[in-house]
């Protein structure tokens, strides 16, 4: 636990940023890029600082991770303060509402609620939303919040996450792979036909049952994406420092080998 001392350096560091925070929005003596900042206008930077922080995350740099940190939280302050400078709410409306919903939501450690394993605190956790009202009683109206706030790999994500606490679940593993290959048929056949509308609406449902393998094997799809991403660009990058004219001249066959040559120099050197 923190000692008294490292909890009142904490509070003191977080009353400094909020104090340099509203000093930058002072209205005679603020920075004018941070007075003209808008709850709105702000999105993209929040969007930002939570992508670069789950990077600095999956690199396991802690100074990297605690610097992203620093930024996402200034965003947060920044929000609370645009807030309140119009009346909506404080930063003190944000930390003491959080603060109550998790004592609330874990009675099984503020209170006298018994669970075993991870499995029954979430299942306390969507039935303690019910209880709030915060659920509606429609799936529809549970889920759709997903497709109009997070990117759509992610979006998939949390839907069959949501929808399988609700009983929409395969039985086993076996049902999730039998839907894949179901699927990757019927994407085949739309190919085939040369119905891209139909296709695109295959692919999807493809794309979908893929996310539902990766939460059944506990991996996440969207990191999992973005480190081929990285890989394959460090494998482009050294097959471009390897050629010794432009890539385009390059045979099929001549770039698969560079391809490959790049890929074992890579293993090699992550060991």
């Amino acid at each position: 636990m923190p000692s008294t001392q490292d909890h009142n350096n904490t509070l003191r560091a977080l009353s400094e940023l909020i104090e340099v925070v509203a000093s930058l929005r002072h209205p005679e003596k603020g920075c004018p890029w941070d007075l003209a900042q808008t709850q709105t206008s702000l999105i993209p930077y929040i969007l930002e600082e939570a992508y670069e922080t789950v990077h600095a995350i999956n690199s396991g740099n802690q100074q990297e991770i605690a610097e992203e940190l620093g930024d996402l939280l200034l965003q947060v302050v920044l929000q609370a303060q645009i807030a309140q400078e119009n009346g909506y709410f404080t930063l003190e409306d944000v930390a003491r509402g959080i603060t109550e919903k998790l004592i609330r939501r874990h009675p099984h450690v503020f209170g006298d609620v018994k669970v075993t394993d991870a499995q029954q605190v979430r299942q306390n956790w969507e039935k303690i939303k019910q209880e709030e009202g915060k659920e509606n009683s429609s799936l529809v109206a549970k889920l759709k919040k997903y497709t109009t706030s997070l990117p759509p790999l992610m979006a998939s994500l949390k839907i069959s996450e949501k929808a399988a606490t609700l009983g929409f679940e395969w039985e086993n593993i076996e049902g999730v792979w039998q839907k894949f290959y179901e699927e990757l048929e019927e994407f085949k056949q739309a190919c085939a036909a040369g119905d891209k509308t139909h296709a695109a609406s295959e692919l999807g449902d493809l794309l979908f049952v893929i996310v539902n393998l990766a939460r059944w094997y506990g991996i996440d799809p969207t990191v999992a994406l973005q480190e081929t991403n990285q890989r394959f660009l460090q494998r482009l990058c050294l097959v471009e420092k390897m050629s010794n004219r432009p890539l385009a001249d390059y045979s099929l066959a001549e770039l698969e080998q560079l391809w490959q040559q790049a890929k074992k120099i890579l293993q090699s050197q992550q060991g």
